[in-house]
């Protein structure tokens, strides 16, 4: 495979050698070059022979000699990029196999490719790689790795992802640990599948492989209600909720004392349903797990109450609605309560996901329709809405209906506020609004 050289960075140590636009890199000390992480890997030494393509079709050895860590100055064509490598496992609780039809294609979208987890974070399985490829990772050095891992036992694995490969996780821990590599764990827990003993398995097996294995996330089982033709699976109540934390906590406390570090770390939503108080700073040890819903609430309160303390911005006394997740609801009425301006009346208000089904109570998930027929009628001043439930581009709710649509329907000011403590005291003391949080 050859890349297209678009651009060379003027009197870079490239252009310096030779190369130009219209050229192509072939191979680098005899290396050919899959895509970007082949080229940063690649071109991480101190000495080059990059063979090219010259324009007019000829090929070339240009030596370079640099500084080990220092660029090319190259721009490359597309054929670098990693596009997304599709997930071909069938896991009994993937929330994509569960979104009803007719929505935007990119919502359909599954990838598990080690390629974002390197650069992203994204969780991956390990089973839509061939050996070929996971020869590649331990090549390459890829680490830190995130790494979906439900369960150790290999029969209850591939019960529940569907994919022969998955009984083969062991196999592949031990080599990337072999290596040198690390990589941090989720399981995505399911009542009746890997709970109980299986569970106490997947982590003892896990916390064998420390430092390897740098942490692992309990994150409960998300369901809709778009589940025919789907396998059978128990939502996590209270009950189960708090038997999970029980023997979590009992974990964290043996792992403390032996490796010092707690390794395990439930997700927030498993704490709201078990209705715990949330742990204190320092139980998330650096936060190691945050983009999987682990530490978010806690960091956000901590932002909040800083922001709180700090706050000099002149209040418009109003009041003002947050509709929010039924899960965390119960926590920002105390949040508000403690840390609000009290010029300013707050309502919280639940919001049930009639759209995804009334299991899914994550503010992330609340669609334009469902605030459009629970807000009809509200009496307030302005709305502080979690920019999360919008996509990115701020325009768009998960049910294809446009921010200006409810704002045409309620007829309230809506301000976005982003997902952080600072921002929200900022929003409730009317400091987006006047600067134009609401455009």
């Amino acid at each position: 495979m050859a890349h297209l050289i678009e651009a060379v960075q003027p009197h870079g140590v490239a252009y310096r050698r030779g190369l130009r636009a219209g050229d192509a890199l072939i191979a680098i000390n005899g290396e050919e070059i899959l895509d970007e992480i082949d080229y940063q890997a690649l071109i991480n030494r101190s000495k080059l022979d990059i063979l090219v393509r010259r324009a007019d079709g000829k090929e070339e050895t240009v030596r370079i000699i640099k500084a080990r860590e220092a660029g090319l100055g190259l721009q490359l064509a597309d054929t670098l990029a990693c596009t997304p490598r599709q997930c071909k496992n069938k896991c009994v609780f993937c929330f994509i196999d569960q979104m009803p039809p007719g929505m935007r294609e990119t919502l359909y979208v599954k990838d598990d490719d080690w390629r974002l987890s390197l650069m992203m974070g994204n969780y991956i399985t390990l089973t839509n790689v061939d050996d070929r490829e996971f020869d590649r990772i331990i090549r390459r050095k890829a680490s830190p790795l995130y790494i979906s891992i439900h369960a150790t036992d290999p029969e209850v694995r591939v019960r529940m992802m569907k994919n022969p490969n998955a009984r083969f996780i062991m196999d592949r821990l031990n080599r990337l640990a072999a290596a040198g590599l690390h990589f941090h764990c989720q399981i995505v827990l399911c009542p009746g599948y890997n709970d109980g003993e299986v569970l106490k398995k997947t982590l003892n097996d896990l916390a064998a492989l420390y430092p390897a294995a740098q942490s692992a996330a309990l994150v409960p089982v998300g369901l809709t209600k778009f589940r025919e033709r789907l396998a059978h699976v128990e939502p996590f109540d209270r009950e189960k909720a708090r038997a999970v934390l029980q023997y979590a906590h009992a974990f964290q406390q043996k792992m403390l004392r032996e490796i010092g570090t707690r390794f395990v770390f439930p997700s927030d939503e498993l704490v709201l349903i078990g209705g715990e108080e949330l742990p204190a700073e320092e139980e998330y040890e650096g936060y190691p797990q945050l983009e999987n819903g682990v530490g978010l609430l806690r960091k956000f309160e901590n932002g909040l109450r800083e922001a709180a303390n700090a706050c000099d911005l002149p209040v418009r006394p109003r009041r003002v609605l947050i509709p929010c997740g039924k899960s965390i609801a119960p926590v920002m009425r105390r949040w508000v309560d403690t840390y609000g301006p009290r010029e300013v009346q707050v309502t919280v208000q639940p919001i049930r996901n009639t759209f995804f089904g009334e299991t899914v109570t994550v503010t992330g998930l609340i669609t334009g329709g469902d605030l459009k027929e629970q807000l009809s009628g509200v009496d307030a001043d302005e709305i502080l809405l979690c920019g999360n439930t919008l996509r990115a581009e701020g325009d768009l709710f998960l049910d294809d209906m446009p921010l200006a649509e409810l704002r045409k329907a309620l007829k309230i000011p809506i301000t976005l506020v982003p997902n952080d403590g600072p921002s929200l005291i900022r929003a409730l003391c009317g400091a987006d609004t006047i600067q134009g949080g609401q455009a």
